[in-house]
């Protein structure tokens, strides 16, 4: 399902290249390496980058997988958190690796977009604190109440390297494939125009159903096979 968004007066920059977007204690992206990469949706372009975080005391990477032309049209974009147990492991508790496949197909069948992969497992609290939320939710705790009894937020992501690698990659309107209006507000308070928003819904394991409840309706995930 597509819809559009109302359209923004474009902005003018009176000549001033804006290249990425920083916060206090953070450096500009960085691009480490580049390569191709085959896949079964088309041969990609694969850039790394990173940014050096002093407030954190870490280095952020993330990955971008680059197909076709993007500066001729608003290319499709996934922005995509890692998500081991569901796209190395196969695991059916959440819809992660189908959103991935689901992302990369659209971008090989249009010939053109990107997808922006950040190391942000289990909406950014780590793999070995993911399953101990897992462990929780076995005990019929929902995602949400999960974090929370760890003492993290509901989602601890923080999507602004993926604003500041748009910024560097000099583009500035998206398509974007998403079903989190967090990942539109982030975009949006970046400077990046979201000119449209396409749902990113894959189907659906039984084992996955009262995850994707939890996100649509505690949330506010755009769920329409729910």
């Amino acid at each position: 399902m597509n819809s559009k968004l109302p359209e923004r007066p474009t902005k003018r920059h009176c000549g001033v290249r804006i290249r990425t977007v920083q916060r206090s204690g953070q450096s500009s992206v960085v691009r480490v390496a580049s390569t191709r990469l085959p896949t079964m949706f088309g041969v990609f372009d694969l850039i790394g980058f990173e940014r050096a975080n002093v407030d954190k005391g870490e280095t952020e990477s993330a990955l971008v997988l680059m197909l076709g032309d993007l500066q001729n049209r608003a290319p499709l974009l996934r922005i995509h958190s890692q998500c081991f147990t569901g796209e190395v492991l196969g695991s059916l508790r959440c819809d992660c690796r189908g959103q991935l496949e689901l992302a990369m197909s659209a971008i090989g069948d249009e010939g053109s977009g990107l997808v922006i992969y950040e190391y942000q497992e289990g909406r950014g609290i780590g793999l070995m604190a993911k399953l101990r939320a897992y462990a929780l939710q076995d005990h019929g705790l929902d995602t949400i109440e999960a974090n929370e009894a760890l003492g993290f937020d509901a989602d601890s992501r923080d999507f602004s390297l993926a604003v500041a690698v748009l910024h560097e990659l000099k583009i500035r309107q998206v398509r974007l494939m998403t079903n989190n209006p967090q990942k539109v507000e982030a975009l949006t308070k970046g400077g990046i125009e979201v000119i449209e928003l396409i749902a990113c819904e894959a189907p659906p394991s039984p084992y996955a159903l009262s995850y994707l409840r939890t996100k649509k309706e505690k949330m506010g995930h755009s769920l329409t096979i729910m």
